[in-house]
């Protein structure tokens, strides 16, 4: 019998080497389509038959788009999918079960990158440093844009989503002299949680004088932000999103910027991205990167390896590390 075949969907740009190490065991398929329409029609002239395990590049979702019944029932060997990011929204979990395929993320590795990208965008919004970069390059210094900002010391940070980032977030904040109160979907042991107060949903909302989004995106987070929990929170509350853009309504967002609600806020991710909303881009007070949360090369490189690793052991031994937790709570486990 021949090797089982590997599927690399996207770009493999720093774990080469450990790439190249997987035809000791398996034969590598690379896609060569660029849209959803032509990779359905490449898994379905045969490319892909035999394919029992996939490495799946989080920028792939260009290529494929939801990974969900339809995909799967064109790569009917598939059994084991490798999901290179912590994020893992373009996968439809409920078909892939379904499918008995199992998914497998990248859990702890970004956590460090993307809680330091929180926390540059937690200090910049309470600055107000946005303001004082854009006419600094417009040649005026300070400007008439400059506003006073507010020390971190002192500001109670209320975290939503307690997970590996959310509690390297809190971490972090603690050495600015922050008071850290976060809502979970359960409350955390006092050593996991770092101390941190565990408050109900509506109290972080009405309590935090600066509110990070470090959840998960799914059916039941999509837009949890949104008017009525503006109107429950403090006036000149500051926010931070570094989880992913649907968590938050983005037009409800730029209506509590332009009435005062919300006094600052810092994004990584976008609801529409590539696409950022015009009442974003034109609000001074918004401080914006272009999705960049774990892009390091150390995290990147390390998350590569990991996705890798888990390709070859699916492999090897029919087995996944980081099983996605909806399928780790339906006890899918290891085999």
């Amino acid at each position: 019998m021949g090797k089982p075949k590997v599927l690399c969907i996207g770009q493999i740009a720093f774990a080469t080497e450990e790439w190249e190490a997987i035809s000791k065991v398996a034969d590598p398929i690379t896609v060569k389509s660029t849209n959803r329409a032509d990779f359905l029609a490449e898994a379905k002239s045969g490319a892909f038959n035999g394919v029992v395990a996939a490495f799946r590049a989080f920028t792939s979702i260009s290529i494929t788009g939801v990974i969900n019944s339809e995909v799967l029932s064109a790569i009917p060997s598939l059994k084991f999918l490798c999901q290179n990011g912590a994020g893992y929204d373009p996968i439809n979990i409920a078909d892939c079960t379904a499918a008995g395929v199992r998914v497998c993320n990248v859990p702890e590795i970004a956590d460090d990158a993307t809680a330091d990208t929180c926390i540059f965008l937690i200090l910049g919004a309470l600055r107000m440093f946005n303001p004082c970069m854009a006419t600094l390059r417009e040649g005026k210094f300070k400007g008439d844009a400059f506003k006073l900002g507010h020390d971190p010391r002192g500001k109670t940070l209320g975290i939503l989503g307690m997970g590996g980032i959310g509690r390297s977030v809190a971490a972090k904040a603690k050495v600015f002299g922050m008071n850290i109160q976060y809502h979970n979907r359960k409350e955390l042991s006092s050593e996991l949680s770092g101390g941190a107060k565990y408050v109900s949903f509506n109290e972080l909302l009405a309590t935090s004088d600066v509110l990070s989004l470090n959840l998960p995106l799914n059916k039941n987070t999509r837009h949890i932000i949104s008017t009525l929990e503006f109107e429950k929170m403090k006036k000149d509350v500051v926010i931070v999103n570094t989880a992913r853009g649907p968590v938050m309504d983005e037009a409800a967002l730029v209506k509590a910027l332009g009435e005062g609600k919300v006094r600052s806020c810092g994004l990584d991710v976008f609801e529409d991205e590539p696409k950022i909303h015009p009442g974003l881009i034109a609000n001074p007070n918004v401080i914006m990167l272009p999705h960049v949360g774990t892009l390091t090369f150390e995290t990147q490189r390390a998350m590569e390896a990991f996705t890798i690793a888990n390709v070859r052991r699916a492999v090897e031994e029919g087995k996944l590390k980081g099983l996605v937790p909806e399928q780790e709570a339906a006890g899918l486990g290891w085999s």
